[in-house]
């Protein structure tokens, strides 16, 4: 399982990218860092998000910078209203421009888009939750699903998988999937409740976590995930992890557990080249 997104350098923005997404030349992609934006902290100053108290403005602003990027227009931009749930929308032009510029038309209650049209860019939302990126470069499907502990165990993953296979005709050999930075073992302690939920996702495999003080365990959300997607038909060799653990990294990332939720967001964009 290949270890190690790239940052990029593009002018003054600072982003990461995945190898393997980048090899096949079919899509334009990122995974945001917190640095060379507008926004004033506790944003500072690339926040992507509008739900944590940032100014509008600001958050469009920095938006329009990495979609300038990519390539494309906020107005071909996608966002979902992200509730930590499991459910997968296709989606199309039609949709295009949903949840840009306000969180007040993103699509509701959605936690991982997919498309296979051309020039419209995906887009979700992070800090210390695991991005997952996924793209047929032969089928040319891409698509972006938030997996926090609850969407893990729920297999956001998985689910999304199935969507490509059954509604786009995605073939499981041919699906590139990689793990973006989210908080690691190292900084994500979890008590008893999370674990049974854990358990019941993949039960009987303890390597993915480590006792700590009473009642608590350190879990590893990006190999459960990364687990998850073996399970599901995802060539380990074809699964990219990151390497980053956003906690440790508050020089790159926010933390939503390390700076005591008054933080920004980063974002994941995917976005089929050819539109």
């Amino acid at each position: 399982m290949p270890v190690g997104f790239i940052i990029k350098q593009d002018g003054s923005l600072t982003t990461l990218t995945i190898p393997s997404f980048t090899a096949t030349s079919a899509v334009a992609h990122a995974f945001t860092t917190r640095h060379t934006g507008v926004s004033q902290a506790p944003f500072n100053s690339l926040n992507m998000d509008f739900k944590v108290g940032d100014d509008p403005q600001n958050v469009i602003a920095n938006r329009d910078r990495v979609c300038g990027m990519l390539g494309v227009g906020l107005d071909r931009l996608v966002a979902a209203d992200q509730v930590h749930g499991d459910q997968v929308l296709t989606v199309d032009l039609s949709h295009a421009g949903r949840g840009a510029r306000s969180n007040g038309d993103a699509l509701p209650g959605v936690d991982a888009l997919v498309t296979a049209v051309p020039g419209l860019a995906l887009s979700s939302y992070y800090a210390d939750c695991v991005p997952l990126f996924f793209l047929d470069p032969f089928r040319r499907v891409v698509a972006l699903a938030h997996a926090g502990w609850k969407g893990s165990v729920l297999r956001i993953g998985e689910k999304t998988v199935r969507h490509m296979v059954e509604r786009h005709g995605c073939r499981l050999p041919n699906i590139l999937a990689a793990v973006g930075p989210s908080i690691g073992p190292c900084c994500y302690e979890v008590d008893g409740a999370v674990m049974a939920q854990v358990e019941k996702c993949l039960p009987g495999e303890p390597q993915y976590t480590v006792q700590g003080r009473s009642g608590h365990w350190w879990l590893d959300l990006p190999q459960l995930n990364s687990r998850v997607l073996m399970q599901a038909g995802i060539k380990a060799e074809n699964i990219t992890l990151s390497g980053y653990c956003t906690a440790c990294r508050e020089d790159l990332f926010f933390s939503h557990r390390k700076q005591c939720g008054r933080t920004g967001r980063m974002a994941s964009f995917i976005m089929l080249n050819g539109g």
